[in-house]
């Protein structure tokens, strides 16, 4: 079992002690989609820990939509559950890359991959997502791909 699938249970069970609704519900979804995920596809498995984090980051992404359509709709209290629960996902993720760091690191996928033109953004996004892994959005990243790009 992956290190990080202990730790949800564990704090599964810690806040069914401590009482704490929101992280005790959040945990529960976050292991169900795993479950989920170990089950789908021809046969069960046991997910890495990288995978996990995959899990967890979507879970995230889902949680932070609901929000903004929850706050477009006009209803603040659903918003803020919704973000209450991002907030405990995103314990369990890595720190997200400031811009800073994730220009370096496209910098370095540009000068790796000699591309040049925006026409060459696939050649550069495949070299920079593994390195960037779950540690930014995809949106982010090929935003600042895109503007490295094209002030080349």
């Amino acid at each position: 079992m992956s290190a990080l699938k202990d730790k949800l249970k564990a704090d599964l069970t810690a806040s069914m002690k401590s009482r704490d609704e929101v992280r005790l519900r959040t945990i529960r979804m976050a292991l169900a989609a795993i479950n989920v995920e170990e089950v789908s596809g021809k046969e069960a498995r046991e997910l890495s820990d990288d995978e996990v984090i995959k899990v967890l980051t979507k879970e995230a992404k889902k949680r932070k939509e609901a929000a903004e359509a929850f706050g477009n709709a006009g209803r603040a209290e659903q918003a803020q559950a919704e973000l209450d629960e991002q907030a405990v996902l995103e314990e369990y993720l890595p720190a997200q890359l400031s811009d800073e760091e994730l220009v370096v690191l496209v910098d370095a996928a540009i000068a790796e991959t000699g591309a040049s033109g925006p026409q060459a953004m696939g050649q550069v996004m495949k070299a920079v997502n593994p390195k960037v892994a779950g540690r930014a959005e995809g949106g982010r990243v090929a935003a600042t791909v895109r503007a490295r790009l094209a002030a080349q």
